[in-house]
């Protein structure tokens, strides 16, 4: 039987592009069924994780000066493009995420979608935020980005984005990407993508 896992996740976090594109490599020919769920990190930060500002506050800090150089290690080593941070940064993502809930229900297109707007946003550096940009991303991937950037403002699609923020929230959910293996156990961020894979193994062998 597969695993179910369940992906949080927002396009505005460098540390999400890199577990989007690593965990998606560690589960290629595992039985694994993932659920993608866009969400919109700064609903998480504002409700249960205002320190993330506190810290964006003080660049001299060590740990966040290091940060940046610590990314672009685990970009290289991913073979991923990681110009960040952009002039863009911090980039407001209620835009590009509500293209992606637009999205939620066709899977496959949704992530292609993300792919293309993740290398978009850390490797050529240009705004998510813009919906001109975001339909240029849909219609790169062969979708109709007009159509995608009307339903993006749906009401449909603003509410299936709070609902999905309010339940990371209520699940547990303090960043982006949260993981959510089996239903009920919980992983934060690209570093532990190991445990990720062995509550898999640990599921799989009961």
């Amino acid at each position: 039987m597969s695993v179910r896992v369940e992906f949080f996740y927002d396009l505005s976090s460098p540390w999400t592009r890199l577990a989007f594109h690593n965990f998606r490599t560690g589960i290629a020919g595992r039985d694994v069924a993932v659920t993608w769920r866009p969400f919109l990190v700064g609903g998480v930060f504002n409700a249960v994780n205002q320190s993330v500002y506190e810290s964006r506050a003080n660049p001299d800090n060590p740990k966040f000066r290091l940060s940046f150089t610590w990314l672009k290690e685990w970009a290289r080593l991913a073979g991923l493009r990681m110009n960040f941070p952009s002039e863009f940064h911090p980039v407001k993502s209620v835009n590009a995420m509500r293209f992606c809930c637009a999205l939620e229900d066709r899977p496959e297109d949704l992530l292609t979608f993300s792919e293309v707007a993740f290398e978009t946003y850390f490797g050529d550096a240009r705004n998510i935020d813009d919906p001109d940009v975001l339909e240029d991303i849909a219609n790169a991937c062969g979708l109709d980005g007009a159509t995608l950037r009307a339903a993006s403002g749906s009401d449909d699609v603003k509410a299936r984005l709070r609902a999905n923020t309010e339940e990371a929230i209520a699940r547990g959910a303090f960043g982006s990407p949260t993981i959510i293996v089996d239903g009920a156990f919980l992983y934060f961020g690209n570093d532990q993508l190991p445990l990720v894979m062995q509550r898999i193994d640990m599921v799989e062998a009961g």
